[in-house]
């Protein structure tokens, strides 16, 4: 039997792209990633928050959580991301899809050890999410770092998948009186909310 790839669609092959150019956008916006594994002859699948920095991207866990000690093993995983754009609305139920972008990643772990390493990417994370928080925050204590692991998974294996434009739908269906098109879909930071603590504490510019 010939091997397949994991990486090649088994569909639309020309919607794949195997270029940094094209996979470090989508998983610079996207601020969560699914982290698929199989250990103890069980599936499990966990969303996380992430952040790439170079060819690698880093995640964050408590060093006693079943999840980060099944990752440090060096298992194979799959890490997957995808951001939706619009729908995609036809007149035809099964014409209907998604305009997304999206990029999966074949790896396994690497525990950071050094330091530095570790203590940069706590501010690559924390930035991603939240920008500008980290010189604004107090810093982190011993304990924190030590409670806390980090783990890295090269890129190398790596590729996008997208599709943009408007519906395909059959010719025999384009003159029906159905309306069709997009319906575009955003994330949108909102007005931040202060907690019962904070009411008093003027909101930092850079959460406005």
């Amino acid at each position: 039997m010939k091997e397949v790839n994991p990486l090649t669609p088994s569909r639309v092959a020309k919607r794949a792209s195997f270029d940094a150019e094209t996979i470090y956008p989508i998983l610079d916006e996207a601020m969560f990633c699914t982290i698929s594994y199989a250990a103890e002859n069980k599936p499990y699948s966990i969303p996380t928050s992430f952040v790439r920095y170079g060819n690698k991207i880093y995640i964050h866990g408590s060093v006693g959580s079943h999840f980060i000690r099944e990752l440090e093993k060096g298992i194979p995983v799959c890490i997957t991301v995808m951001l939706a754009d619009a729908l995609v609305v036809a007149k035809s139920a099964l014409s209907h899809s998604v305009n997304y972008r999206s990029v999966v990643t074949f790896a396994n772990a690497e525990k950071i050890e050094d330091a530095q390493e570790k203590l940069d990417s706590f501010e690559w994370l924390i930035d991603k999410i939240v920008p500008g928080s980290w010189n604004y925050l107090r810093p982190l204590t011993d304990s924190e770092i030590r409670r806390t692991a980090v783990l890295a998974f090269d890129l190398a294996n790596s590729s996008a998948k997208h599709r943009q434009g408007m519906p395909n739908d059959d010719a025999e269906d384009k003159a029906l009186p159905i309306w069709s098109g997009l319906i575009p879909l955003k994330t949108q930071r909102l007005q931040p909310i202060a907690d019962e603590i904070s009411q008093e504490i003027p909101i930092p510019r850079h959460l406005i």
